[in-house]
């Protein structure tokens, strides 16, 4: 039986008993870098995103925008990141990732692979693929149709 006695259970508390257990074993890998999983997950969006806000990066790591701005403000503390005025609105703060930033995603993404490498361990390529076309396909279908 799964962690909540569900047997098969629902897919919905699957994914989320799967999310939990990977979430902390991710966490122990960043706590070596001195990041959180939202932390990490920041530093992984502004990278790729540079100039978001506050309120963008709370959308895409869920969280509230005063949870997001107090990670931000530590995230800027350590010199990982930096907030600027936002070109388009003088209320808003653009974000982007420092070099020490960018050095530190650098090593602790390593760190995340060689781990989430461990937990796949017992999947061939053929389902390792599967399942992440599986979860892409999934979280596409999550998303509410804007048409």
């Amino acid at each position: 039986m799964g962690e909540f006695g569900y047997g098969d259970g629902t897919l919905a508390f699957m994914v989320r008993s799967a999310w939990l257990g990977m979430r902390a074993a991710i966490g122990a890998e960043l706590e070596e870098f001195g990041l959180s999983t939202p932390q990490y997950a920041t530093l992984l969006i502004v990278q790729d995103h540079p100039g978001l806000s506050n309120a963008d990066i709370g959308r895409k790591v869920s969280s509230s925008r005063q949870s997001a701005n107090e990670m931000l403000a530590g995230l800027e503390r350590n010199g990982l990141i930096v907030r600027r005025p936002h070109p388009a609105d003088r209320r808003t703060q653009a974000i982007e990732i420092t070099e020490d930033g960018r050095a530190l995603l650098r090593r602790a993404r390593l760190a995340v692979a060689r781990r989430e490498t461990d937990l796949e361990a017992g999947l061939d390529e053929e389902q390792r693929a599967a399942f992440r076309s599986w979860l892409r396909g999934i979280s596409d279908a999550c998303v509410p149709d804007e048409g």
